[in-house]
């Protein structure tokens, strides 16, 4: 017997019982960042409970009800009819949220990181099949960092501004760019890049991530054109995901910026994104050069899209982002057994009490296969503090261990097979297109 039911036995005046529900998550942790939680009156306080508190809840009803001086019930009429709470249909894949969570969690420890970020969505419908939130500080936990943060993303800002100015004409993938001596002054300020690299193509400007070369392409853009690009990526205006404090970012008017702001901009500082944004604004490239607006709810409705660059430039653009996972790039580590990968690093100074710091987020963000794209993985690790802090060491290989289980889940046939090595794949089972991201920063 319960010790509720042996208090109710005794029978104590003024204690009273009342039955209670209690929700249950199944997935537990592994979905928690996405489903949020209620508080004991069921009322949702983070995540699609809170945003869709209303729908899951439903309405309680209204009847007057008449009595005769007996307490009889004589007339009883409904004003209202009640009405049940409905069902919602995430478009997530459990699978996929365990691989991402059991990839980030342990990079996490790895690098004795704060925090890392995964995003999970589909190339083809555009649905986040995986949001991974991973805090190592109990004050962060219950936020879901992929929607309600921003970061300066560093280099992985680069790809729009270079595909800007291909979309223009004012260069070409082939064009060649002085970067020397790697360092550029303007007014008084000075870009500098990791190394001098020299007279290089537009398509080495993003495989060796050049400062330089980027700045010297953004600025031969007028600024207003640039501005207005990145209004149609989705930065700066908060995503109509359908989740609870979806972060709209830092975009300044484009009428207000100064050459530096321009050239900063192109390479990532001086704005900030949420993960959400960066990984919607790279399906531009995935796809035909149109950004589809993201959702957590299934749907079989076809989004609607902009058209932010030709077609053209959206797979030449795929094609020299090839370049930073080769021999010679910046992220080696993010290759894939028997897939093609076009991605780029991002390794961003963190920024405290209104100074950088020598401090970092790292991210890679990825697309494959590169060939016939079907997923794109964004990751971001949150101030590595051990085993390297650059996107390219720290974030490109879980962007690989995660990529490649994902494929063989989703039945993907590998486009590099001579690179394969004896992988096995699944059999039975499968999962509807995804793309995998997590979020970083820096410019590497």
């Amino acid at each position: 017997m319960s010790v509720a039911n042996q208090v109710k036995a005794l029978k104590i005046p003024g204690v009273h019982v009342s039955s209670e529900t209690r929700r249950q998550y199944p997935d537990g942790q592994v979905s928690a960042h996405v489903v949020g939680y209620t508080n004991l009156e069921e009322k949702g306080q983070e995540g699609i409970e809170l945003a869709q508190n209303k729908m899951l809840t439903g309405e309680q009803g209204k009847r007057r009800v008449i009595r005769d001086r007996m307490g009889r019930i004589v007339e009883d009429d409904w004003l209202k009819e009640p009405s049940d709470g409905k069902d919602i249909t995430l478009s997530i894949d459990s699978r996929l949220q365990f691989i991402t969570m059991d990839a980030l969690s342990k990079a996490v420890e790895l690098h004795k990181a704060k925090a890392g970020v995964i995003l999970l969505t589909a190339t083809v419908y555009l649905k986040p099949s995986g949001l991974r939130s991973i805090e190592t500080e109990v004050f962060d936990k219950r936020r879901n960092r992929a929607l309600t943060d921003v970061f300066e993303p560093g280099s992985a800002m680069k790809p729009f501004a270079v595909a800007k100015g291909i979309d223009t004409g004012v260069v070409t993938p082939d064009t060649k760019i002085d970067t020397s001596p790697g360092k550029l002054t303007i007014g008084n300020r000075t870009i500098s890049d990791t190394h001098n690299y020299g007279l290089i193509s537009v398509r080495q400007v993003i495989a060796k991530s050049s400062n330089i070369g980027t700045t010297k392409i953004s600025l031969k853009m007028d600024r207003e054109v640039m501005y207005q690009m990145y209004r149609d990526l989705g930065f700066g205006t908060a995503p109509h995901i359908g989740f609870p404090g979806a972060a709209s970012g830092i975009l300044r008017d484009g009428k207000t910026w100064q050459p530096i702001e321009q050239a900063t901009i192109s390479y990532g500082h001086g704005v900030a994104v949420s993960l959400v944004q960066l990984v919607r604004a790279y399906t531009a490239f995935a796809r035909n050069g149109d950004v589809i607006p993201l959702t957590l709810f299934k749907t079989d409705k076809a989004a609607q899209g902009v058209q932010v660059y030709k077609p053209k430039t959206a797979h030449e653009m795929r094609g020299m982002m090839m370049g930073t996972v080769e021999v010679g790039g910046t992220a080696v580590r993010a290759q894939v057994p028997g897939y093609s990968v076009a991605g780029k690093t991002g390794t961003a100074y963190k920024l405290e009490n209104g100074r950088y710091v020598h401090r970092y987020v790292a991210d890679f963000i990825g697309i494959a296969p590169a060939t016939n794209p079907r997923v794109i993985v964004a990751v971001v690790v949150d101030d590595p503090r051990e085993a390297g802090h650059v996107g390219g060491v720290v974030a490109a290989p879980v962007f690989s261990q995660i990529t490649e289980s994902v494929l063989r889940i989703m039945h993907v046939a590998p486009d590099r097979p001579d690179t394969l090595q004896g992988l096995v794949f699944a059999k039975e089972g499968g999962a509807k297109p995804g793309v995998v991201l997590a979020g970083g920063h820096k410019q590497q």
